[in-house]
């Protein structure tokens, strides 16, 4: 049962993970909300689509479906390299929110007057040994850090939350990047989390089969599969989630809301750390697979400073991003995603086409300018 629910628990989670990291310093930007509005429609929303098409279209995970759909389209290998990108993108996040924690538990202990005569890296290092740990568990974690993490901002919404003085501010390519970037890691693009929790939920499908075929094969047959069915839900949860995580975005919480937060914070780490092992468990087996996810995360996590890995994560996801669009809109026989989106009406189909060759891969060129120019700044 949780595994069928995989899906909206990161939908949930991802804005509460990660819009502090991209939202801007003043929540009252109301030309920042519109644009991340805009970015959510135009990119997050087509990239959610093509994800569930090519899950329903493998029938495996990101790495291992990027496999058997390169063959089916007979084209280069070279669009296999979403799948590896996907995994890497998932321990950069995983390694971001834990250096975040580690400051976060640190700062809270410090108002309590408890805090260790230990280095902020070595507590990274710590926690991301207990996620790695706790990514054994799979998908049963998640519950539990959504629990931990709403509660922590309970807390702080007992504290008041921050006013917003709203106003128009000029609008840039600075911005728009911004924008795009909270849009796709807010939805998870570039991940494979969806994909990969679609995949999780035809395994099981596929088990049910097994123990009772033919009466299974009969539901199925008389079932009808639309993607819009599994994407709506899951990007309207992530556009409420994102309003309220944009207002606590800039709230302060309380020591121990602070330290309930940020336990929640390494729950939902692990599941990004199994979901890393277990698409490089395809290639390298599960054990190799788990030291090398190991390795990499605490690699990130005490080498790299904070603000490197949300640099990191902007360029990578962003390189996902464009991999996915690229190859769903103009590699993918056309015939081959039609069925596996099953829109009801071929209009709506034309314009997710137009949107995953055209837009998608134009709003990111844009944004990744928008990176270069604020970096230069």
């Amino acid at each position: 049962m949780m595994i069928r629910y995989a899906s909206y628990f990161i939908a949930a989670l991802l804005p509460l993970l990660l819009f502090r990291w991209f939202a801007p310093a003043s929540i009252g930007e109301i030309d920042f909300w519109l644009l991340w509005l805009l970015a959510m429609v135009l990119v997050a929303l087509p990239v959610i689509y093509a994800e569930i098409a090519l899950a329903y279209r493998s029938v495996e995970g990101p790495l291992a479906g990027m496999q058997k759909l390169t063959r089916e389209a007979d084209v280069s290998p070279i669009w296999r390299s979403f799948g590896w990108l996907a995994a890497l993108v998932s321990i950069v996040i995983a390694a971001l929110v834990i250096s975040g924690a580690s400051t976060g538990i640190l700062s809270a202990l410090t108002e309590l007057n408890s805090v260790p005569d230990v280095p902020s890296f070595a507590v990274a290092a710590g926690l991301m040994v207990i996620a790695v740990l706790l990514s054994l568990l799979g998908v049963t974690p998640l519950p539990i850090g959504l629990g931990l993490m709403v509660i922590g901002l309970l807390l702080g919404f007992a504290n008041g939350v921050p006013s917003a003085g709203f106003a128009m501010t000029d609008v840039s390519l600075t911005e728009w990047a911004r924008a795009v970037a909270l849009a796709l890691v807010s939805v998870g693009a570039g991940t494979g989390l969806y994909w990969f929790g679609q995949n999780l939920v035809s395994k099981q499908t596929v088990t049910a089969v097994e123990a009772n075929s033919q009466q299974v094969k009969n539901r199925a047959a008389t079932r009808e599969y639309r993607a819009t069915k599994l994407v709506l839900p899951i990007w309207i949860l992530q556009l409420l989630i994102g309003v309220v995580a944009l207002f606590t975005s800039g709230m302060s919480l309380p020591p121990i809301g602070q330290l309930l937060y940020w336990g929640g914070v390494l729950f939902v780490a692990s599941y990004l750390l199994h979901y890393s092992t277990q698409q490089l468990t395809h290639k390298f087996g599960l054990l190799i697979s788990l030291i090398i996810t190991f390795a990499v995360a605490l690699l990130l996590v005490v080498a790299i400073p904070t603000a490197w890995l949300v640099s990191i994560l902007v360029i990578i996801s962003s390189i996902a991003v464009l991999l996915l669009s690229v190859f769903a809109g103009w590699q993918m026989k056309i015939s081959h995603l039609r069925k596996s989106l099953n829109f009801s009406n071929e209009a709506v189909y034309n314009l997710w086409r137009v949107a995953i060759r055209l837009v998608v891969p134009l709003a990111l060129l844009l944004a990744l300018i928008g990176w270069v120019m604020q970096w230069l700044s």
